[in-house]
């Protein structure tokens, strides 16, 4: 069936929290999927490994550009390990498909965070030779989280080099335990409290005040858990004026209105960015929705296009 090109978007999208491993790769992602979630994610893993649907849906979802990244947890074996060479791999993969499309995508660095300074020399590597624009940071690894003294050397180096992170979701097998009778609605429970978490230990640890130059995006599912935390209610460090909240940004995964609404009340709409879950989560006609929903968040023209695209061009300076 040909694809289909939605009608032009009243502003520039451009989908900071898309993903992508590349054809070389064969996603693990089936190996822990109850039967009934199996041919969901048979079609994810068709999508995250053809460069064709990813720049197809460029056109089909009506996005200007995607913000491409590799999480791990797709790639690894069911006993957590990964292959040695699969972070040089999958980087120099979404760097040569980003060589393509200049302006219309862009590629984040996979790296281990939690692994001293080899994940820092891995990100140096991916930006300064590959020329990446960021990187994808998992928000824990075992009891790990961003404040650990393992993460320092790689939260240092994207501050070094200006480039942003991506703090993403990851399961927590603790909470996975605990939170699986609730299905989906509990694996996305588990995602959130771990994604609050690292955003909590990177709040507390005294890291924005020591890396000036940090920029740390956390997706829509920390909001609940560090508001509920009280971690935005001192103004005077995290509201709209404070120094630290340029350091900090949330991507509306999701979608919803009310979280729209919360991040821009927190942050300021400046830092808000537009994110999907692509291809996990495939929008039809995003145009139209995304308008709808930063409309019925009360969001004016002006700050409509700033969520939309303008704010992700600027944090990659693009």
């Amino acid at each position: 069936m040909p694809s289909v090109t939605q009608s032009p978007s009243p502003f520039e999208i451009v989908d900071f929290h898309s993903h992508f491993v590349g054809p070389s790769f064969a996603p693990t992602t089936l190996a822990s999927a109850p039967p009934a979630q199996r041919p969901f994610w048979e079609g994810v893993n068709r999508r995250l490994t053809d460069p064709e649907a990813l720049l197809d849906s460029i056109e089909t979802d009506g996005v200007a550009a995607r913000v491409i990244s590799a999480p791990l947890e797709f790639l690894r074996e069911p006993d957590g390990t990964l292959a040695p060479d699969v972070l040089l791999r999958v980087n120099i993969a979404i760097a040569e498909i980003v060589r393509l499309e200049p302006g219309r995508l862009y590629g984040l660095a996979t790296v281990d965070a939690y692994s001293g300074e080899a994940g820092a020399r891995e990100l140096l590597r991916a930006v300064e030779e590959l020329g990446l624009s960021g990187v994808f940071i998992e928000s824990a690894k075992g009891e790990l989280l961003p404040d650990a003294p393992e993460a320092r050397p790689t939260f240092a180096a994207a501050a070094a080099l200006g480039v942003p992170i991506l703090l993403h979701p990851v399961p927590d097998a603790q909470l996975g335990r605990r939170f699986k009778p609730y299905g989906r609605l509990g694996g996305r429970l588990m995602r959130g409290t771990i994604n609050a978490a690292a955003l909590v230990a990177i709040l507390e640890s005294g890291m924005l005040d020591e890396m000036p130059d940090l920029s740390i995006v956390a997706t829509s599912l920390a909001m609940g858990g560090v508001l509920l935390a009280g971690g935005f209610g001192d103004a005077a460090r995290f509201g709209k004026d404070a120094p630290n909240r340029r350091h900090l940004y949330i991507d509306i995964t999701g979608l919803h209105p009310a979280t729209v609404r919360a991040a821009v009340d927190v942050l300021g709409a400046d830092h808000v960015l537009t994110g999907t879950d692509w291809p996990v989560v495939t929008e039809a006609s995003l145009p139209a929705r995304l308008q709808s929903v930063l409309g019925a968040a009360g969001l004016d023209d002006g700050e409509q296009r700033m969520v939309a695209g303008a704010n992700a061009r600027r944090l990659l300076d693009a």
